[in-house]
């Protein structure tokens, strides 16, 4: 499978559809259900099958029906005989995408006139997990399933456990939301991908509780945590007041001081946000979360979200012909001030905080690579205790007091920086990144959770684990659309839930995809001269990308082409804020 040509504008926020859903909650309660949450009108299931299809019509038509869940996949098990009646449906979800085909399998030939076997075929890209969870995993797929007629229509009779539906159609039937947890660390909430179907519409604000109260995913685990203790649960089904709060009555939360009761009143509230609900009445066994404040809207926990966005005022840097300077004003590519401006160091990369404030340079020298870091308006820098062979572009955490790179393609080093200026060095323990291969480009998360990083040539994502006393791990670590990107050059973070990635290849030579893998958009490369050689990305502004004739940038929308921003420079190497 390979990404189709594309001559539309990159969608810069990536979008499925629709959400939900039963969470599982007490029979009964001394709370009442004042009114059921909805969000409009349900979608109608797909329709069963056509009387006279044919085997593989058939089954093609039964993988299209799957993707509605709706009364446990009713419209899919329209297209089952009674022997097949025990399918479970809920025992995994496997996304196919590209082309996808029905055949007769082998063992067809041997059947009857009344029965035969139809093979699936197609590439899977992953599984969703019984808790929305997106996990890759792309791979050649092949499933058979048994078919038999019987008064002169074909019917399944035996399949495996668990749906196959293709990406297209899953797209149709699930929307994503963001499920809230807290970064034990910096007590900040943080966001973990989730995929919940659409239909119904009523079950949507339950369905993010039972994923909220079930704890972050694998992508996040032991990296995330809860501030909801595990025996935690609803006392009775969410539903809407009189007044238009969202009732969510918890129970068995444990003990939160008032920190911890703000974070889980983020966790609840940001996580609700995602399915329209704008006002959230939370109680813990009866009584408000926090006495006084029983109702609670985004904008009363917006300051806990760890998602640091670049200031619009610190501009992208770029570094050409050994200096570092501005990619936009009036002049592109005017050097910063003082030496790493000047030509005194031979500049390679740079990055500044999302601040502006500090500056972290990667140097060459005739016996390998150095880094600095300093800051202020006279560009005043100063080498940190390392040195190597190679090191990648540097990258900042949110707050602006680490700065990491990759020293000689295998050791995860960060440089933290203290309120007085002073430098520590520290290591990252990363065998599962590093044992992979040479890493090439890694780059922190717009939230400090995730580092996104080229390893041998292939895209990855991890998750930054940080304990109480300081030991920092990247984790879970996962392989991204291997098969669609080929050899990846460089990649950036998009947002906090999507990468941009440039590959050594034809097509796609630009990519944006979700940070959990499921979704992949080839962007526009119509006027690029390959080999791409650096990218730089961030949120609300347009990607940056070097080719062989310079730097270019793309932001999407009614622009149908790369427009130079600084032209001669085959090997600069942009970069935004963070």
């Amino acid at each position: 499978m390979r990404a189709r040509n594309t001559t539309a504008a990159l969608a810069l926020l990536l979008a499925l559809a629709g959400v939900a859903g039963c969470a599982s909650v007490p029979t009964s309660s001394p709370v009442q259900v004042l009114r059921q949450v909805s969000a409009g009108d349900d979608v109608q299931p797909p329709p069963g099958p056509v009387d006279g299809s044919n085997p593989l019509d058939l089954v093609r038509d039964f993988v299209t029906a799957s993707g509605s869940s709706t009364d446990k996949h009713g419209a899919a098990r329209r297209f089952l005989a009674p022997e097949a009646a025990n399918w479970d449906d809920a025992a995994s979800t496997t996304i196919l995408d590209g082309q996808i085909d029905t055949v007769p399998a082998p063992t067809a030939a041997t059947s009857d006139a009344d029965t035969t076997t139809i093979r699936i075929r197609g590439t899977q890209i992953g599984r969703v997990t019984s808790s929305g969870a997106f996990e890759p995993d792309q791979s050649t797929f092949s499933l058979d399933v048994g078919v038999v007629r019987r008064d002169g229509q074909w019917r399944i009779s035996r399949l495996p456990d668990g749906v196959v539906v293709p990406l297209s159609i899953f797209r149709d039937n699930y929307r994503t939301v963001r499920i809230w947890f807290v970064d034990p660390v910096r007590r900040t909430v943080v966001a973990d991908l989730r995929y919940v179907p659409s239909v119904p519409a009523t079950a949507q604000a339950a369905r993010v509780m039972e994923l909220l109260l079930a704890g972050p995913s694998g992508a996040l685990l032991g990296a995330a945590a809860s501030q909801l203790a595990p025996g935690a649960r609803l006392r009775s089904n969410v539903a809407v007041s009189t007044d238009g709060a969202l009732v969510v009555d918890l129970t068995r939360i444990g003990d939160l001081d008032e920190t911890g009761k703000r974070l889980l009143a983020a966790q609840v509230v940001l996580s609700l946000a995602e399915v329209n609900v704008a006002r959230v009445r939370l109680l813990v066994d009866g009584e408000p979360l926090v006495p006084g404040k029983p109702d609670w809207t985004r904008d009363d926990v917006a300051t806990l979200s760890a998602d640091v966005q670049p200031n619009a005022d610190v501009p992208a840097l770029v570094v050409n012909a050994g200096r570092v300077g501005q990619l936009t004003g009036p002049t592109p590519a005017a050097p910063l001030p003082g030496p790493v401006g000047n030509g005194t160091y031979d500049a390679e990369s740079a990055a500044s905080t999302v601040d502006g404030q500090h500056l972290a340079v990667v140097t060459r020298s005739p016996t390998g690579r150095t880094l600095l870091v300093g800051g202020g308006p006279d560009g005043g820098v100063a080498p940190a205790p390392l040195t190597a062979r190679t090191m990648t572009r540097p990258s900042w955490t949110p707050a602006g007091d680490e700065v990491w790179t990759v020293l000689d393609s295998a050791t995860v080093a960060r440089i933290s920086i203290d309120a007085q200026g002073r430098i520590r060095t520290g290591q990252v323990k990363a065998d599962e990144l590093s044992s992979i291969g040479p890493i090439s480009d890694l780059r922190l998360s717009r939230d400090g959770m995730r580092v996104v990083a080229v390893v041998d040539g292939g895209l990855y994502a991890a998750a930054v684990s940080r304990s109480i006393d300081g030991e920092v791990a990247i984790r879970n670590v996962r392989r991204l659309r291997s098969a669609d990107l080929g050899e990846v050059v460089a990649a950036d973070w998009r947002s906090t839930e999507s990468v941009v990635a440039i590959t050594s290849g034809a097509e796609p030579q630009v990519a944006q995809v979700s940070v959990d893998g499921l979704s992949l958009q080839p962007v526009l490369g119509n006027n690029l001269t390959p080999p791409l050689t650096a990218v730089a990305a961030a949120p609300g502004r347009p990607l940056l990308v070097t080719d062989q004739g310079g730097v270019w940038s793309f932001a999407g929308g009614e622009q149908d082409a790369w427009r130079q921003v600084l032209g001669g420079a085959p090997k600069a190497v942009p970069n935004y804020p963070g």
